[in-house]
């Protein structure tokens, strides 16, 4: 009976029904529309996939060898395995425009314990993914400045291990707490920021990739494939974090004006945007310069300076670091919305889930924000960007299989948007980020079992009990209160 009990409690679904009647007293401010969505999951895609890791994966690590011109098909696999999952989320999008994107999804189709450990998972993967970025950002910051003769002491712009003498990154650090900041300041002024900011973004890069194929040389090509398809399969599961960015788009779902029906057309708009963009620019870099000559950390400065335009190379610099903020602006926006969903169903403190005027969740919003600096300033780029792509992959799986489930058990549920070929399009999806996690390296795959442990022991301990979907839970004589009448 007991053993009956518990899986009947870890396995309750968040029924659909309530979930219009909860959007309705979240606190969350509606401002954001069809492309104030599509820049945000723009924002959030391209950004330090192109000025970062396309150069790191092309070059290569101590650890993996560089794939040369074949991070085009790097790119190509992770967005191949990514546009699967992109079209479950907009089905579950036009279904369910509430914040918590995999989590809401997890939870409503597969039951309360699966929601859960996808919740937590995406906690720890989006505060990783804006430190991520906030590396990449300082490696472009030091180019900046090395450009105009400045020259930043190694201890604060490196970690220990890249061994230059480094000790701490400070800009990295920096940087998150301005984009914290400016998240801070409420959904509707950063999705100004965020329009403003994606529209230089597509600019640069159009710049970079007109500029740039007048120095292609077409022997830098040559060979395409310098160490074997296997590092590509390898160096796609890296820039795996490259091409995930609507799906920290769709936990802002709550905030959108008309969520069913721009959701699922701004993740999709969003994905198709960045792939051609990847396409072309991978092109250029691999062909202005030869792979094993690119900077890991700055690739297209280093690209543009082996062709006699530093000029170029400065631009290029000052512009990338205001173009990845946005990735960063997404994902603490993800990361944060996700927190504040877990809190609001009972399954964290509901502290966590207070909002101030701006509607937003402010205290969520600098923690994550100073967990993200503290990461980014002791963790090494490579550490960082594969614990994130594990834990994404794993949420891609976990959608891919709501959505066959779901399609099953509520076929009449109202959908603006139905993915097609199914099941084989989610099914596929499943496949390809499973094949991807698998390519990781085991300390990666021992950081995500040590940190979904850690969640299971908050889950029996607090969750499972104060959620609201336990008829019993200490949070429903909260809500009471909160609610009653003054006297």
């Amino acid at each position: 009976m007991a053993t009956r009990d518990l899986s009947q409690s870890i396995m309750r679904r968040k029924p659909i029904d309530d979930i219009e009647e909860e959007n309705k007293h979240s606190g969350l401010h509606r401002s954001l529309g069809l492309w104030q969505l599509t820049a945000i999951g723009v924002g959030g895609i391209i950004g330090v996939g192109i000025f970062s890791l396309a150069g790191l994966v092309a070059h290569g690590s101590e650890s993996e060898p560089g794939v040369g011109p074949a991070v085009l098909i790097s790119f190509l696999i992770a967005g191949l395995a990514s546009a699967a999952a992109a079209l479950s989320y907009a089905e579950f999008a036009g279904m369910i425009p509430r914040a918590g994107s995999a989590y809401t999804y997890g939870y409503v189709a597969l039951g309360e314990i699966i929601g859960w450990f996808i919740g937590w998972d995406l906690l720890l993967e989006y505060i990783a993914i804006v430190a991520v970025v906030a590396i990449g950002i300082s490696g472009y910051f030091d180019a900046f400045l090395s450009g105009i003769g400045i020259h930043m002491p190694a201890w604060m712009t490196a970690t220990p291990d890249e061994g230059t003498g480094g000790i701490i990154n400070l800009p990295a650090i920096l940087v998150c707490l301005l984009v914290t900041w400016i998240l801070s300041r409420g959904t509707k002024t950063f999705g100004r920021f965020e329009l403003i900011a994606v529209g230089i973004k597509v600019l640069l890069i159009l710049f970079i990739i007109g500029l740039g194929i007048f120095y292609v040389n077409t022997n830098n090509y040559n060979p395409f494939f310098p160490s074997g398809f296997g590092p590509v399969v390898a160096g796609s599961a890296t820039v795996f974090f490259a091409v995930f960015g609507y799906d920290a788009m769709s936990t802002a779902a709550e905030e959108a004006t008309d969520g069913k029906k721009h959701m699922p057309k701004a993740i999709i708009l969003s994905l198709v945007i960045a792939m051609l963009l990847y396409a072309a620019a991978t092109l250029v870099l691999t062909g202005m310069q030869n792979f094993t000559e690119i900077d890991p950390k700055a690739g297209f400065a280093s690209a543009f300076n082996s062709v006699g335009l530093p000029v170029i190379a400065t631009i290029i610099s000052v512009f990338a670091v205001l173009s990845i903020l946005t990735v960063m602006l997404t994902f603490l926006l993800g990361v944060t919305r996700v927190w504040f969903s877990m809190s609001r169903d009972g399954l964290l403190p509901g502290w966590f889930s207070k909002t101030d005027r701006h509607g937003t969740p402010q205290r969520v919003t600098w923690i994550a924000g100073v967990g993200a600096a503290v990461l980014a300033g002791i963790l090494p780029i490579k550490a960082v960007a594969d614990l994130t792509n594990i834990g994404i992959l794993a949420a891609f799986v976990v959608v891919c299989v709501s959505v066959i489930v779901f399609r099953y058990k509520k076929p009449d549920a109202p959908r603006t948007f139905r993915l097609p070929l199914m099941p084989l399009v989610p099914a596929f999806g499943v496949f390809a980020s499973l094949f991807l996690m698998f390519q990781l390296h085991w300390e990666t795959w021992l950081r995500f079992v040590v940190w979904l442990i850690v969640g299971l022991i908050i889950y029996f301990t607090y969750g499972r009990r104060h959620s609201l979907m336990n008829p019993d839970s200490p949070r429903h004589e909260e809500i009471v209160e909160m609610h009653r009448p003054l006297t």
